[in-house]
């Protein structure tokens, strides 16, 4: 891929000045050939497997940060859905596989390793309900494990029984780590239609349809958008979109090339380009600053829900034209304890739990790194799932939900993840209940748009 000079001299401006980075790689690994009715063979296979083929990962990765410039943030590992592979395994195997994974994770050096997931969108398998049972213990005694759990498509409809069984999951969870502020909850995403080749965490595993090893790559730049914005202030909202779309080239033209680079030297397929702009606590690396420099006094008001529809179109159309190979999530994430224009709009009382809902309709994700009052009831909790995958399930779309009931905590009240992770203030939810609906079970029957053939 040949760089013209004023390209290079634009990616230095963007790493040194905006925020520009590799917000990660990720090798893909199908775990598929370990599985086997001894337990201890499997747990072994499936050590030994990702160690060999990650074992290069993270040196390749820093030698290519250092030699090109640009830094790439994280490091990890995804995976096959770990239900699937289960078998006859234990609720207590099953903790065992996830301690295996968090040690190979530690031993790498990878900062996590996801799909200590289950698909059980239509319904629940033997190893989808010994997982289930063994995820609140997982989640508390593992530190670099993530899990996703898909309940619900477009094609299938949405999964109430399971949707009803996560909501004591996430507070069990949350309570198991109540120490640290629930924190076992930023471990978990529950999916609406989930994709097989998203790199970002905690929502990666590494699809059916995937390859036996592969590595995909998540770009991110809210800094360099923020900047280009704040050079045109003057812009109509249509040039707005061009220079997001331009912008957004730029960033994944140099995203894939480095991803490329770090796949060619450990000798595996890349997969695909993440266009998704994912935000962190850093200086205006920000999204909400972005919808804010559009035009909004402050994110969360009325024009919200535009201004990041066309923001996250433009990103799409940008980073299409720059890429051979665009998957992932692709578009923006709005994480509230990730970026501080979000904490901001929580906190000056612009952004609310049901605007965030909203957001979701045209964002890449859903209700992300949301901290809720420690007192929040499972079939409150079961009920923001059953909303946000409706949303994902009627407009075909990859919603999902990470929130974190804080136990002790009240509204209002801020607390501190650290890292990447960030700080989030307490949000409150509706007071009246849900539990009835929830309590029906069954099955929510996919919607017209499913009758595609």
């Amino acid at each position: 891929m040949a760089i013209a000079m004023d390209e290079i001299v634009q990616t230095i401006r963007m790493v040194q000045m905006e925020n520009l980075d590799i917000r990660t790689v990720t090798m893909g690994i199908s775990l598929l050939d370990c599985a086997d009715s001894d337990f201890q063979k499997m747990n072994a296979r499936v050590y030994t497997k990702i160690m060999s083929y990650a074992k290069n990962l993270k040196e390749v990765a820093e030698d290519t940060e250092k030699e090109f410039g640009i830094p790439i943030i994280n490091k990890r590992i995804s995976i096959s859905p770990i239900a699937e592979i289960l078998g006859n395994a234990t609720v207590e195997q099953t903790v065992e596989l996830a301690k295996t994974l968090d040690r190979a994770a530690t031993e790498l050096g990878i900062d996590f390793i996801g799909g200590f997931s289950a698909l059980v969108h239509k319904g629940v398998a033997k190893g989808d309900e010994t997982l289930l049972k063994a995820l609140p213990e997982v989640l508390s005694v593992t530190n670099r494990v993530c899990s996703s759990i898909s309940v619900a498509t477009t094609r299938t409809g949405i999964n109430m029984e399971a949707v009803r069984q996560l909501g004591f999951i996430i507070k069990e969870a949350a309570e198991k780590t109540k120490d640290q502020d629930g924190i076992a909850c930023a471990k978990l995403v529950v999916f609406c239609n989930p994709v097989e080749d998203n790199p970002f965490m905690a929502g990666a595993f590494h699809g059916a349809g995937e390859g036996e090893v592969v590595l995909n790559v998540g770009v991110s730049g809210p800094g360099v958008v923020l900047n280009a914005l704040k050079r045109h202030t003057k812009a109509d909202l249509g040039e707005v979109s061009d220079i997001i779309k331009k912008t957004t080239f730029k960033i994944t033209r140099a995203g894939e090339m480095i991803g490329r680079m770090v796949a060619k030297r450990l000798g595996i397929p890349f997969g695909i380009m993440d266009l998704s702009l994912a935000p962190t606590n850093a200086l205006n690396d920000s999204v909400a600053e972005i919808l804010e420099e559009i035009g909004l006094e402050r994110v969360g008001t009325h024009g919200t829900i535009a201004a990041l529809a066309l923001m996250n179109d433009a990103v799409k159309k940008g980073g299409a034209m720059a890429s051979s190979y665009v998957g992932g999530l692709s578009g923006a994430f709005i994480p509230v304890s990730e970026d501080n224009g979000m904490i901001r709009g929580v906190l000056d009382g612009a952004l609310s739990l049901s605007k965030l809902e909203a957001m979701t309709c045209v964002c890449s994700v859903g209700l992300d790194m949301i901290a809720l009052t420690g007192d929040v009831s499972p079939a409150t909790l079961s009920a923001i799932i059953a909303d946000e995958a409706a949303i994902g399930m009627i407009n075909k779309k990859t919603t999902a939900v990470r929130v974190i009931p804080v136990p002790g905590k009240k509204e209002g009240e801020m607390v501190e993840f650290g890292g990447l992770l960030g700080r989030a203030p307490v949000m409150g939810v509706n007071p009246y209940s849900s539990e009835k609906m929830i309590n029906r079970g069954g099955r929510i029957p996919a919607p017209l748009q499913a009758l595609i053939n």
